[in-house]
């Protein structure tokens, strides 16, 4: 279990769901927390229900907003530990459906939002030798078992793939600094009826995943233990089975 006394973690879309669920089990083990999303007044909530929190209301698909946010972390706190990128949104509609808007959308508000707050807070944790910069992901970018999540698939898999670039880049220079990716897979929250498109309550869903749950999950893996965080404990073994069977089928068609 993570011991977080003392450490100012920022947390995006901490309004509701995952970061919100997160922020309350931090407070639990003494996080101070800088907490953003862009709506006022349900961010205050979570806020107000912790010991030692701020609230930053951001839009993380604007730059200048996530500079802010760092800024104003610093200048309450005097320092970042943890940074978790975690606002994002889904989408419901397959591949043939999808305008270029859809897919800007998802590559502006769950890869650019996450590029953004790479980019802000690397340069503090590299002065200060160390930091946890933890991106929050999904399971569908490992194995597209929702092939009406397509678009959202396609922008947690290069979310993926940006993370790890960055965690080998700074492997060699700055070991000191850890680059986590969180993999829940579905999770009881609202994220199902915020998508585009609409989509199916996720609190629906047989077997979806208590939120406090993947909170915790996520709270006693982003200190140490393995880079990939994956919220469920059988989460590994389907992405696993779903590799072996893409190279079963390129061996059958060599």
């Amino acid at each position: 279990m993570g011991d977080y006394s003392g450490k100012v973690v920022v947390i995006t879309g901490a309004s509701s769901g995952i970061g919100a669920a997160l922020a309350r089990e931090l407070d639990a083990r003494g996080a101070r927390l800088v907490l953003a999303a862009r709506s006022a007044e349900p961010l205050q909530v979570v806020a107000d229900s912790c010991r030692d929190a701020v609230a930053v209301v951001t839009d993380v698909t604007v730059r200048a907003d996530v500079e802010h946010l760092l800024r104003t972390a610093v200048g309450h706190f005097g320092q970042v530990d943890v940074w978790v990128n975690n606002a994002g949104r889904g989408i419901s509609r397959p591949v043939l459906e999808l305008t270029d808007d859809d897919v800007e959308d998802m590559v502006r508000t769950n890869v650019l939002s996450a590029l953004y707050g790479m980019q802000a807070v690397l340069p503090a944790f590299t002065a200060q030798g160390y930091g946890v910069l933890a991106n929050v992901s999904s399971m569908l970018g490992r194995v597209p078992f929702a092939t009406f999540r397509s678009a959202y698939s396609a922008s947690k898999a290069a979310l993926n793939s940006l993370t790890e670039s960055l965690r080998l880049d700074l492997a060699r220079e700055h070991p000191g600094i850890r680059v986590v990716l969180v993999l829940p897979g579905v999770v009881a929250t609202d994220f199902g009826v915020n998508a585009l498109g609409d989509g199916v309550d996720s609190r629906s869903i047989p077997g979806a995943q208590d939120v406090d749950d993947a909170a915790r999950a996520i709270a006693d893996g982003l200190l140490g233990g393995p880079e990939d965080i994956y919220t469920r404990g059988d989460g590994l073994e389907p992405t696993i089975a779903h590799l072996r069977a893409l190279a079963g089928e390129a061996t059958l068609t060599d």
